[in-house]
This record gives structure tokens, C-alpha cells and sequence, in this order.
């Protein structure tokens, strides 16, 4: 059994259809087939609320809005991309906020499953990528960002992020190099 699991977050089809790369889908699924191939636990980190929005508060700017552009469970809009779903079997887990261990069971899934080292990878690298690997690394875990396999709207933000802030907690590597690095070549 591993102790490294790849985290796909927020890569649901209403972030997704936000940004323009067409490559970033494509490069994920490469590493989220790695991954599986190397057996390598995928669990997938979606924001999820109930129907009504208990949860959110007006005065979060974030979340806030939501409740108004409709973000209900179990619509297409809050599906996973299909170019990296989930396959049955596979551990979807609901926040309530930015970080994956914000309002979920994110924590307990992975210590129960005895997983020690974080892949880290989702839309965007200074909302959900930065606020995951900050309590991450506060949880003591390993962790490796792969830089393409994050995405943001600003370039910028996700080069000084990626280059310079990630590097304090975390192995930033491409995809390629870490599918490498599963597959021996």
C-alpha cells in the first residue's frame, strides 16, 4: 500500500470553464492515469454545499455570490471535468471553502487510509492549490505540487507561487517529470 495520494481539486466543469488552456485538462489526465497506473490513490477535492446553502454566508466574498450563480450538488456545472472524473470507487470529497481540509472529512480520509504524502494539483494555484498545501504542511505532511497540473488566471500569481512561495513546504515538479518518476524512465 502507498502512503501518496494524488489530490484533484476543483476541477469541476464550472471553474474549468473559466479559464483557456487546452492543455491543462490533457496534462492532468496524464497524471491522474499515472497515478492509478502506479496505484497511487486519485481523491478528488470538489466544493460542495447542500441545496439552499446552509453554509455560506453573505459575507463571504467568495462564496457568498454562489448561492446566487447556482452551485447545487449534483448538477453538470459541479461535475468533475470528464477528461479526469472520477472513476467508481474513487474518494470524492466535499469543502465547504478554499482549502480541501475546510469543512470536510479531508483529514480523516487521508490518516485513516495512512497517507503521508500529498501530490497536490487543481484550479487555482492561489485559491484552493495555496490554501491545501498551507494546512497541509501545518499537518506535517509530504508534499509535492505539480506545477502544470495547477492552473490560475494569472500567470503571474501562479509562476511567483509555483517558483518562490511553494518551494518553502513543498517539491515543485512538472507532470512529466513526476509520471517519471512513478514509471521508472
Amino acid at each position: 500500500m502507498t502512503n501518496t495520494a494524488l489530490l484533484v481539486m476543483d476541477v469541476q466543469n464550472m471553474i474549468v470553464d473559466r479559464f483557456q488552456d487546452d492543455g491543462y485538462l490533457p496534462r492532468l489526465a496524464r497524471a491522474v492515469d499515472a497515478a492509478r497506473d502506479a496505484g497511487i490513490p486519485v481523491i478528488y477535492v470538489v466544493v460542495g454545499f447542500r441545496p439552499g446553502y446552509p453554509e455560506v454566508h453573505p459575507r463571504n466574498k467568495v462564496f457568498g455570490p454562489m448561492a446566487e450563480r447556482g452551485f447545487e450538488p449534483d448538477e453538470a456545472s459541479t461535475a468533475v471535468a470528464a477528461a479526469v472524473a472520477p472513476r467508481p470507487g474513487e474518494v470524492v470529497i466535499a469543502k465547504k471553502r478554499i482549502s480541501g481540509f475546510a469543512g470536510s472529512d479531508l483529514d480523516l480520509v487521508l490518516r485513516s487510509g495512512g497517507i503521508e504524502h500529498l501530490v497536490l494539483t487543481g484550479i487555482a494555484t492561489s485559491g484552493v492549490v495555496l490554501s491545501t498545501l498551507t494546512q497541509a504542511a501545518d499537518l506535517d505532511f509530504r508534499l509535492t505540487v505539480l506545477a502544470d497540473g495547477c492552473f490560475d488566471s494569472d500567470p503571474e500569481v501562479h509562476r511567483v507561487l509555483t517558483e518562490k512561495v511553494f518551494t518553502r513546504h513543498a517539491d515543485v515538479v512538472t507532470v512529466d517529470a513526476w509520471t517519471k518518476t512513478l514509471t521508472g524512465a
